[in-house]
Formats: C-alpha cells, structure tokens, sequence
C-alpha cells in the first residue's frame, strides 16, 4: 500500500509511517545479536569475541548499502510525490543497475581486505581466526544485503514501510532456525552463524523483489534496465555521500574498537552484549530518520517547504521523547540481557562490569544520538548530501579524538565515551546544516536565487 505523506497532520503521518520500520530495524538488529547470542551461549565467550570484533566492520559494509540504496531511491521518492510515475520507472531501473556495480566493488573490495583491516584493528590473536572466518563469510554476502536494502527502500520510497517488515521478520525468524543447525548440528561455529544471516537476508530481498514485480507495475521499467546518465548523475550525488557518511561514521566505530580490543577478549565480550543490546534498544532512531527521508522527500517533490519544516519538528518531538525510555530500558536491562549472552555464572560476572560501564555512558546520551537521524535524513530527503556526508566527518574526529586519548592512558571509560563524544558534536553540526538547507529550500520555492 502507497502512502502519500504530502497529506495530513505530520504528526500522526509520521508515527503510522515509522513504526513498521521500527519494528523492521528491531528483526534486523536481531540478525546480529542473535548470532551473538547462540554463538556466545553454545560456542563460548572468545566466540562471542570474535563476532563482536567484527561488529563495527559488518556496520561499515551494512551502512554503506543502506546509504547507498537510500541515496539511490531519494530520487524515487521526489519524483513519486510529484506525480512522475515515469520518472519513478526509469529511476527504479536506474537504481538497480548502479546496486549491481556496488555490489561487485564491495564484495572483491572487502574479502581482499580483511585480513589487513583485522590486525589494524588490535584484534586479541586469541579470537583472530574466528573473526576472520566470520566476517570474511558476511562480506561474501554483500549482494543479500545491498539488495534487500535497495527493494526494501523503493518500497518506502514510495510510502510502503510495512511489506519490508513482514518479509524481514520471517527472515529473522530463519535466521534463527539456520543459526541453531549450522552451530549447533553441524558445528560451523562463528562461520555458520555469518552464513545463517547471508542466507536470510537473502531470502528477504528475493521476497521483496517479488512482490514489488508482481504488486507495483508502476516501478517496472517499460523499456529493460538501462543506465540514465541524467538519473544516475542525481543518484551518485545524493548516495555517494549518504554511503560514504556511514562509512565514515564506521570508520570512527572502529577506531573505538580499536581502542577497546586493546583490554582482551573478556572486556570485548562485555562490550559486544552491550552493544548489542543498545543497538536493539535505538533502532527508533534510525527509524525516524528513515521516515524523515520519506516525508523530506515527497514534499520537497511537491514544493511544501513548510509541510517539511513541520514534520521535522514533529520528528524531534518525537526522537527526544523515545531518546528517554529508551535511555532508561537499557540501564534497566543491562543484568537481564547480559545474562543471554552467557551460559556460564563465570563468564556473566567477568563480563558484566565491562557491559555495565559502557552501557550507562551511552544511555544518558541518546537525545543528540536521535537529532541526527532527524537533521540528517531531512537535509538527505530534499538531495542534499553533502552537508550530512561532513556531519560524518564530525563524527570520526570526535571519535578519534577521545579513542586515541583512551589507548593512550588505556581507559575502558573514556573508550566507551567515543560514541557520545561522536553523538553530541555530530548533533550540533547537523542540526545547524539543517537550518542553512531548509533556507535554501525556502529560497528554492520562492523563486528566489540559491547561494
């Protein structure tokens, strides 16, 4: 079903439109922590290492298919508000046939790499050739990702965020079924799990494909897949930096992971549970932003700079409001969920300090972690890429600054600071982008110049 988000109160738009995709992040961070858990539960801790080790590198290969994917439909999303229903055809071609050529370059790019990129990053040798095993099978497995990120965006694109959510939930659900044989039957350990998960979501990109071929004729290229230079000048400039933001903000993630390798496998061990949970407990974030994307979008296709400066301050009201709960559930939990990861009173009590510690540093700061998402995805919803791409840039120093100073004094405490440290500079750089871009949006449909 379309939504046409160029209509009605902000407001309840937004919540309607936001919160399958909440739902679609919370099975997609599933994906991982799962693995964590099964792996953790029935392999051991230094498993569990070594798939938290790689966290920040499969956030870099997943993040730059989100960014690229979401960059691609943004033109999908402007030209559906206005009407363009050729335009969203040729697009929509368009943005398949430059997915397939990223796919290519990051799968080779990635695998070729890996072994380097691990021992930069400090990994403890005593969970390297599990990490190694691990990672190296997600990176072959780049094309589930890329796509089922692409289909999933065009849906949204074009106002459909729940058909993605019931597709990824049944994947999830596999995703967990194939974790339990390959670790468990056929003892693949840290392997079968990064297979389990290329395998699902593999599974949901294919179902995607499906059903967005037999259900929205509309998105069908009537003349085959063919390359349009003018789309895909558009595309690259609009993904390329959303990509590259991601990239960017990974690149800062491992250099905290870096930083925390440094302290041994059992203090990994107690930062991956926590970050795990964390990231299940944001996916709300994230979410908003998808759907501020969405809303920018059409709007700015339609011409309402108005309507878009009342959605994102809906989206605000919204973002610091679940900045709170959220801030306060993963404090509550932090015993509970830890004791998932665990099958062992040893493990748990040698882990939990660790987790405690990085867990209650982070929780205190999800407002500025949540203004992101909204500030960000607004400006990337009216084509402006650019702006947010430096907001990443913000981001690395921020985290480079604070990991650099920890391995220097070899501080857990200031290394789990990385990621506030990131949040609150990235917060104050977008949100003042946001108001320069929202000017010249103004300028754009008032006829008057842009500067």
């Amino acid at each position: 079903m379309e939504q046409d988000m160029t209509q009605g109160r902000p407001l309840p738009v937004i919540v309607k439109f936001v919160l399958p995709l909440f739902i679609g992040n919370v099975f997609q961070q599933l994906y991982n922590m799962v693995d964590a858990i099964i792996v953790g539960r029935f392999v051991g801790q230094k498993a569990l290492a070594a798939v938290g080790s790689t966290g920040t590198i499969m956030f870099l290969l997943l993040g730059f298919a989100i960014g690229l994917t979401a960059g691609f439909t943004v033109l999908i999303s402007q030209r559906f508000g206005a009407g363009d229903r050729e335009g969203v055809r040729r697009s929509t071609a368009n943005a398949v046939l430059l997915s397939l050529a990223a796919t290519v370059i990051l799968t080779l790019s990635s695998v070729a790499g890996m072994r380097t990129l691990l021992t930069i990053m400090n990994t403890p040798a005593d969970i390297f050739d599990d990490a190694y095993a691990y990672i190296t099978v997600i990176a072959w497995g780049t094309a589930a990702f890329v796509f089922y990120n692409l289909f999933s965006a065009i849906l949204r694109a074009i106002g459909n965020s729940r058909v993605p959510l019931f597709f990824l939930v049944f994947a999830a659900c596999l995703n967990v079924v194939l974790d339990l044989v390959l670790i468990i039957v056929f003892h693949m350990g840290a392997a079968g799990a990064a297979l389990a998960t290329d395998i699902s979501q593999g599974v949901s990109a294919v179902l995607c494909l499906i059903y967005s071929w037999v259900k929205f004729p509309q998105l069908r290229p009537q003349r085959g897949f063919r390359f349009c230079r003018e789309d895909s000048v558009f595309q690259l400039r609009v993904g390329l930096p959303m990509a590259l933001q991601f990239a960017i903000t990974a690149s800062g993630t491992m250099v905290m992971q870096s930083a925390v390798n440094l302290f041994g496998s059992v203090a990994v061990a107690g930062y991956t549970a926590g970050n795990k949970v964390l990231y299940l407990l944001t996916q709300g974030f994230p979410a908003l932003g998808q759907a501020m994307a969405t809303f920018c979008g059409q709007n700015f296709g339609k011409g309402d700079p108005g309507r878009i400066r009342q959605g994102i301050r809906a989206g605000v009201r919204l973002s610091n409001g679940y900045a709170v709960v959220s801030g306060i559930l993963s404090v509550a939990l932090i015993r509970p969920a830890l004791a998932l990861f665990f099958s062992g009173a040893g493990d748990f009590n040698g882990a939990l300090p660790w987790t405690r510690t990085y867990v209650i540093i982070c929780a205190v700061l999800f407002i500025p972690l949540g203004l992101i998402y909204i500030y960000r995805n607004a400006m990337q919803g009216c084509g402006y890429g650019m702006l947010p791409m430096i907001g990443g840039v913000v981001e690395l120093e921020a985290r480079l600054g604070v990991a650099l100073a920890a391995m220097a004094v070899m501080s857990y405490p200031l290394a789990c600071f990385c990621d506030p440290a990131a949040w609150i500079a990235a917060g104050i750089f977008t949100g003042v982008s946001c108001r320069f871009v929202m000017k010249r949006v103004d300028r754009r449909f008032e006829g008057g110049p842009e500067v």
